[in-house]
């Protein structure tokens, strides 16, 4: 008696392709695309080198408070660590990045990063569970996509819950810097103007005379002893 041919299991057809919609995502990850490549932009992390950055007035990276794991730079919590900064330094520039904050949480990226003033040493783009962490609690200007304690965005902010991953990015471009979340422009200002200025009078950088104003300088990922995790860490020059 002959046997008859068996069928594929209609499950695993679907599976399969399922696996496959899902590769070119995984694979996106961490990279560039052609269209990238061709506008400029710079990988600052590959999924598992460390290679763009070292630690904040050292010339290496710090000896703790961050790992890569999972294709993921990560912060290590409530460890003894230090902040990240690029090797390269950026005058007019697009900064692009993804990260995923841990409740209650708090972190940042500083940009026009010098190392000549370690108290205030740049501009912070803020990163933080607003409702959870008592800083995100003063107020906008010390919540999410903030000038750090100078400027607040927009009230109505596409920010995603914590636990999720945001997009933002920051562009310089001359004297006019632009913060951006999840697609949106939800803070633009111009370096040296009246408003920034009177933000600054108010601020707890008012004791630095040259803090406000445009410098060429590092990109810094911050370290405040939470959770934050990183992917997609991208750059490229603006002419």
């Amino acid at each position: 008696m002959l046997s008859r041919p068996m069928k594929p299991f209609p499950f695993l057809g679907s599976f399969a392709l399922a696996i496959l919609a899902l590769a070119p995502a995984f694979a996106a990850e961490n990279a560039l695309t052609a269209e990238e490549r061709n506008a400029g932009w710079q990988l600052l992390f590959d999924g598992t080198s460390l290679d763009q950055w070292r630690g904040y007035r050292q010339a290496s990276l710090p000896a703790a408070g961050w790992e890569v794991k999972d294709g993921l730079l990560r912060t290590v919590a409530g460890v003894k660590g230090g902040e990240l900064i690029t090797r390269q330094k950026f005058d007019d520039f697009e900064f692009s990045w993804e990260w995923r904050m841990s409740p209650a949480g708090n972190n940042g990226v500083k940009y026009f990063v010098t190392e000549d003033r370690p108290g205030a040493p740049g501009h912070e783009y803020q990163m933080i569970d607003d409702a959870g962490h008592p800083d995100g609690r003063l107020g906008g200007k010390r919540q999410t996509a903030a000038f750090y304690d100078v400027l607040a965005p927009a009230a109505d902010k596409p920010l995603k819950p914590v636990g999720q991953w945001n997009a933002s990015r920051i562009v310089v471009r001359g004297n006019q810097v632009e913060h951006w979340l999840n697609g949106t422009k939800v803070l633009g200002y111009e370096l040296g103007s009246p408003e920034v200025q009177a933000g600054l009078a108010e601020s707890k950088f008012k004791r630095f005379p040259d803090f406000g104003t445009k410098l060429t300088g590092h990109i810094m990922l911050t370290y405040h002893r939470d959770e934050c995790s990183f992917r997609n860490l991208k750059v490229r020059a603006l002419k």
